[in-house]
């Protein structure tokens, strides 16, 4: 009996994924004068509805916008993510505990309490309506969760890899890039996922801190596209799938790793 409900659960949770996604999908492909698609597959499947709004929105140029701040955020996100987990789960540091316990007030902090600050700071140094005024932002943005769940993986780790690598006479670099890092790839690669989504479906900071056109993000460019075809629901079901695709085929990709760091980090 409990093996049927687990499956039923199974099925259940599946179902409420991909159900919208068929949804969406079908009202990209209803012909633009059909106002309320609904879930039944069209006759006629207007595939051309996709050229329409990639040409429409520009979206070869949102994408690479997108693209750009993403693998700007999640490289250096990673980096400086694993070297504060690792002094926070390894070294003794005097103020190690009130330090970790104010990165984790970094979690609850509000993006729309730091964009206007954000605004007039990154214009007095010159940066706005750059890449990097979006990238610095997001990368401390994104610190407090990286460094608490490198922290948690390094601290989950046995202290006996450490302390035998340390009377063999190894340097803390070498530590954590010989010894520690080799185990921590399901981890990184789930974070790096995360901070990759995170990055590219960002609206509210490429929006205010990227005025100029040619730079505009995706999301923000979807903002635009739906003021201008707000009654359209093809096209806008047509671009929502053009923007969600990089996403759903990098966590394709990735899938297995993925899914063995999430377990990793529900386990400890």
């Amino acid at each position: 009996m409990s093996r049927h409900l687990t499956r039923l659960a199974l099925l259940t949770a599946a179902a409420s994924v991909v159900l919208p996604f068929l949804a969406i999908l079908s009202a990209a492909l209803q012909p633009e004068s059909n106002l309320t698609p609904g879930l039944e597959w069209p006759s006629d499947p207007h595939w051309e509805n996709f050229a329409t709004a990639w040409s429409s929105a520009g979206f070869a140029a949102l994408l690479k916008s997108s693209a750009v701040i993403a693998l700007g955020v999640v490289p250096l996100s990673l980096v400086l993510a694993t070297l504060a987990g690792y002094g926070m789960a390894t070294m003794e540091l005097r103020a190690k505990g009130p330090l970790f316990a104010l990165l984790m007030l970094g979690l609850a902090l509000p993006y729309e309490a730091i964009v206007i600050p954000l605004y007039y700071d990154l214009r007095s140094i010159g940066l706005l309506n750059s890449y990097w005024a979006v990238i610095l932002p997001l990368i401390g943005a994104f610190m407090p969760f990286g460094v608490f769940w490198m922290r948690s993986h390094f601290e989950s780790l046995p202290k006996e890899l450490t302390e035998a690598a340390q009377m063999d006479g190894a340097s803390s670099r070498r530590v954590l890039t010989r010894v520690l890092l080799p185990t921590a790839w399901p981890a990184l690669t789930t974070l790096g996922l995360l901070y990759f989504m995170w990055a590219w479906n960002h609206f509210l900071l490429a929006l205010i801190l990227i005025q100029d056109p040619a730079m505009r993000t995706a999301p923000s460019g979807l903002g635009k596209f739906v003021q201008q075809f707000g009654k359209n629901i093809p096209l806008l079901s047509a671009g929502t799938i053009i923007i969600i695709t990089p996403i759903v085929l990098l966590y394709l990709f990735f899938q297995r790793h993925f899914v063995k760091g999430i377990l990793a980090g529900a386990v400890k």
